[in-house]
């Protein structure tokens, strides 16, 4: 049984209304007190043999040539690191010098990622560009897709599993579906390769449909659905074998800005949206109960994105209360206790400060595990992430930010790691290489940055540009 099946034996069953206090923090250590911290310790932190190469109480972190010294000489009982040995050398390597420009173009960059292996990385711009970079073949654009029917810009992509199709959304009910494994460089809408229009609307096919727009996309694990979440308040599931629409969820009051698959079950569903809330969705007990299998309230603010540890069990949020925050599903209630709403109604994030008199506001009934602060969320969704399991053991949360730059905040102290400053409008997206230590950051100036750990080899541009004004645009 998957750990997500473990919390929903019986859809008929009330979830724990869990406790409405901060209970992942020690107050006094300003600390994370939790499961998640010896899940991180146990991805991240090196063998204890390791540790007691040299006479003396064992330090953490272990330097690598203490590690080198306890590998060679056995000190583990393995003759060899493991995962965690590794991901405690990679992770005490942040990918902060630089950066070298990848790419720079004509209109500001809002969705970027890196694929599975690595290999490939995307990029959405506003002007109608998707762009494929071949990672290995030294940033190589492999695809330039000119997008079909793109309503203000280009709000999410995702890759599939087997790296052969991308699809793209817009201010618009039809998800596109590209073939990117076709020999050509250039993709145009219907010109040179088709994009497949994919209906999550009734009103069938038409590009003139402005019902709902989507924010977000996602392919399940096995490549064969598509999870989107819509300015209806709703999350729509696309079966892509049956090239049909199979599962509308109304899912909150508001706008969801974000949606993902909890585990690669495809079982729960997380989402984040405007009314403030975070909810879970499991759609074995949905048909017959139509209701979220919980809710998880904190941030005072809309949600701009969420992403999940990939255990079925932790996730983050972003949040426009300019917040980060923890959840773990097992703390979620089945009702909404209280929500206090907007803070002010004449506050709008697109073009306004938040305000100082609401920074240090908490929510009566925070069931979050633990709170990030420091970067900032305004004028568009800005997203974060779990650093990746395979280098740093996800011992990190990082985060773009509206003064143009990334923040890296550890995952159990909460404190900030790193800063990355370069770009001269907010950084709406990031990246962070699954293997290597390597962040790509997209910004509003058009410009794809790489950032890397010290000592990696190309040119370099200076850290800080001069700053210049431009006209706001936002969504």
């Amino acid at each position: 049984m998957s750990r997500s099946g473990k919390y929903f034996r019986n859809c008929n069953e009330n979830v724990a209304g869990g406790s409405f206090a901060n209970q992942g923090l020690d107050e006094r250590s300003n600390s994370l007190v939790h499961e998640i911290v010896q899940l991180t310790k146990l991805g991240s932190e090196p063998h204890k043999g390791l540790s007691k190469v040299l006479p003396g109480k064992p330090k953490v972190p272990v330097s690598p040539v203490k590690m080198l010294a306890g590998r060679e000489g056995n000190y583990s009982g393995r003759g060899r690191f493991s995962s965690a040995d590794n991901c405690h050398i990679l992770s005490r390597y942040l990918p902060v010098n630089g950066p070298t420009v990848v790419d720079k173009m004509k209109s500001s960059a809002y969705v970027s990622q890196f694929s599975q292996d690595g290999s490939l990385f995307v990029a959405g711009f506003q002007g109608s560009h998707v762009r494929i970079y071949n990672v290995d073949r030294g940033w190589k654009v492999q695809k330039d897709i000119r997008a079909k029917s793109l309503r203000w810009t280009i709000t999410d992509t995702s890759l599939s599993p087997d790296q052969r199709f991308l699809v793209y959304a817009s201010i618009s009910p039809i998800v596109h579906i590209v073939n990117i494994g076709s020999a050509g460089t250039e993709s145009l809408a219907n010109i040179t390769e088709i994009h497949e229009g994919l209906v999550f609307s009734a009103g069938g096919d038409d590009d003139d449909d402005y019902s709902f727009g989507i924010f977000s996309v996602k392919f399940s694990t096995d490549g064969r659905e598509l999870v989107a979440a819509s300015s209806d308040g709703s999350i729509y599931v696309y079966d892509l074998e049956g090239n049909r629409l199979s599962l509308r969820i109304p899912a909150h009051t508001s706008d969801v800005n974000s949606v993902c698959f909890a585990d690669d079950t495809g079982h729960l569903i997380y989402s984040g949206s405007d009314d403030n809330l975070c909810k879970v969705w499991d759609r074995r007990c949905f048909v017959t109960n139509g209701k979220a299998a919980g809710v998880m309230m904190g941030h005072l603010e809309g949600i701009t994105f969420i992403d999940s540890r990939g255990d079925g069990r932790y996730f983050i949020s972003n949040g426009k209360d300019q917040a980060i925050k923890l959840w773990d599903i097992r703390k979620m209630s089945s009702y909404i206790a209280y929500n206090p709403g907007h803070r002010s109604r004449d506050w709008d994030y697109r073009w306004m400060e938040y305000p100082d008199n609401a920074r240090d506001l908490k929510h009566p009934h925070d069931q979050s595990l633990s709170t990030y602060k420091g970067h900032q969320v305004l004028r568009t969704l800005i997203r974060c992430y779990f650093s990746p399991v395979s280098s740093t053991g996800q011992k990190y949360i990082y985060t773009g930010s509206s003064d143009n730059s990334v923040y890296i905040y550890d995952l159990v102290s909460g404190a900030q790691a790193g800063r990355l400053a370069f770009h001269e409008e907010p950084v709406r997206d990031c990246s962070w290489h699954p293997y290597y230590p390597m962040i790509v950051t997209s910004g509003w100036d058009g410009v794809i940055a790489n950032w890397e750990f010290p000592g990696a080899n190309g040119k370099t541009v200076p850290s800080k540009r001069n700053r210049r004004r431009r006209r706001p645009i936002y969504i």
